[in-house]
């Protein structure tokens, strides 16, 4: 145990407190912090998903029908409620529900899935299953689900600010020919009520000096962000297709869905290419922690009860959940894989979460320090893990 915290949970912290020292003495200015953010969320993680995924094979997701489906409506299901009470208990909008539960609600598998559960259960079948499964679930699903409530939280925002302009243009407008009939005067009112540019400019959004257009609330507008460069940009009108389009236009959606369809149709990946992927995947934990101390630096540390509240979601109700699942569904007489899923749960915050956070400048405040004390507290959960879960399984076996 001792080895697994000095090992795996030291660097992690020492690491992010480097990347929190350069953000303060201004180590890297915007465009170097922002430049670092899209080289993980759009290249180095991508092909990080990618390759983790694409080992999986067809087999393992149906040797165990049953530990697949408690770990996705699982992981699926704590995702959502984690989006809906940051919501009602915390007032957020969509999108910062969205990086929420990208963060309180994902654990980081792909990084420490290996690093823990190997040193304590064993490199063995049920390790690489239980990781494979869980890796699924994380990046094919619930990051795609992310971004579409990112792209649908910022487009009704959108829609929201130019209802508004559009009505005070038009109260503009009346007053306009309203004061031309008292005076007699004629009335040029056609910038108020002709081609809606008042309207568009009236919602808040600008470009800055990266070429990323910025909302009235400071985030970064994910769906136009992504289409930067092109000559022509159709919108499509229906929000929900709109902010699914969208989402499906980012690497770090695509790549996991792409392998995971590879999995399921039953092709395997040549073993020759996975060095072309790994390289530059190596490079994305490292790279993500180092920006989510780089986030840190950026915005007051918060030890508020969000924070303590994300924290316990992450590595208390989380796993406790599962252990009540894998109950009900009869995985204790199976203790070590009840066990490996539990641990593999209540892992610290993915740090994709803090990515998506620092590169769209949402919910950097609250994730950051989320990620930073979930990370910590990690080192206690991991151990009452360890020592609860066969008293558990033994009780119930």
């Amino acid at each position: 145990m001792v080895q697994i915290l000095v090992n795996d949970i030291l660097p992690i912290l020492v690491i992010m407190i480097l990347g929190y020292i350069c953000g303060k003495f201004s180590y890297f200015d915007d465009d170097q912090r922002q430049g670092l953010n899209k080289v993980v969320l759009n290249i180095a993680l991508p092909a990080a998903l990618f390759v983790s995924i694409v080992k999986a094979t067809r087999e393992m997701l149906v040797s165990d029908i049953t530990l697949t489906l408690i770990s996705l409506f699982g992981i699926v299901g704590m995702f959502m409620l984690s989006f809906f009470l940051c919501k009602l208990l915390f007032h957020h909008s969509t999108q910062e529900a969205a990086v929420c539960a990208l963060i309180a609600g994902s654990p980081t598998i792909g990084f420490l899935g290996f690093a823990v559960l190997d040193p304590i259960y064993g490199n063995n079948v049920d390790t690489n299953l239980v990781i494979a499964i869980v890796a699924i679930v994380v990046n094919a699903i619930t990051i795609p689900i992310g971004y579409y409530l990112i792209n649908l939280g910022q487009a009704k925002d959108k829609a929201k600010a130019l209802a508004a302009a559009g009505k005070s243009a038009a109260g503009k407008a009346a007053e306009a020919v309203s004061a031309a009939a008292n005076t007699g005067a004629k009335a040029v009112a056609d910038a108020a009520v002709g081609d809606g540019k008042l309207a568009i400019a009236a919602d808040g959004t600008h470009v800055d000096k990266h070429g990323d257009t910025i909302t009235a609330k400071g985030e970064v507008d994910v769906s136009r962000s992504s289409n930067k460069g092109t000559k022509k940009h159709h919108e499509i009108k229906n929000p929900n297709l709109a902010a699914i389009v969208n989402a499906l236009k980012q690497p770090v959606c695509w790549a996991p869905i792409l392998a995971v369809l590879l999995v399921i149709i039953g092709v395997q990946f040549p073993s020759e290419l996975d060095p072309c992927f790994e390289l530059i995947a190596k490079a994305n934990s490292g790279l993500a922690v180092l920006s989510a101390g780089l986030a840190l630096s950026t915005v007051k540390f918060s030890l508020g009860v969000e924070t303590l509240w994300n924290t316990f979601f992450r590595l208390i109700l989380t796993p406790a959940v599962f252990i009540g699942l894998g109950l009900i569904f009869g995985m204790a007489g199976d203790g070590d894989k009840l066990s490996l899923l539990v641990m593999a749960v209540a892992l610290p915050p993915a740090f994709s979460g803090i990515i998506i956070s620092s590169r769209y400048n949402i919910y950097v405040q609250e994730g950051a320090s989320s990620v930073a004390v979930s990370t910590v507290g990690f080192a206690a959960t991991c151990v009452l893990i360890v020592w609860i879960m066969p008293i558990i399984t033994h009780m119930f076996a």
